[in-house]
């Protein structure tokens, strides 16, 4: 990875963190090869808890397909990967459609 592609992804890190998206969300990033090295590629959890108390989590893989994409574009696609992870919560916890 290079030193612009981990500056990109540290730069989304500070996007996320600074942007509530979704309250109800927990976002974790993986962006450093620390955090990923188990892994392929840098990620984002999600981790919802429902008012049941179970807890529901998505990792989005940050792949070097969308390493070339700017920090709006990939912030952009990680709240649509989030709009998705709650549309599913709600499929399956609540029998939303």
């Amino acid at each position: 990875m290079t030193e612009e592609v981990k500056a990109k992804l540290q730069e989304l890190a500070r996007e996320l963190e600074s942007s509530m998206v979704n309250p109800d969300v927990e976002i974790e990033t993986c962006f450093t090869e620390e955090c990923y090295r188990s892994r392929r590629f840098p990620y984002v959890r999600l981790r919802y808890i429902t008012d049941e108390h179970n807890v529901h989590e998505k990792d989005i893989e940050i792949s070097p397909d969308n390493w070339k994409k700017s920090v709006e574009e990939l912030k952009e696609y990680i709240t649509f990967m989030i709009e998705q992870f709650m549309e599913e919560i709600d499929s399956v916890e609540y029998g939303g459609e």
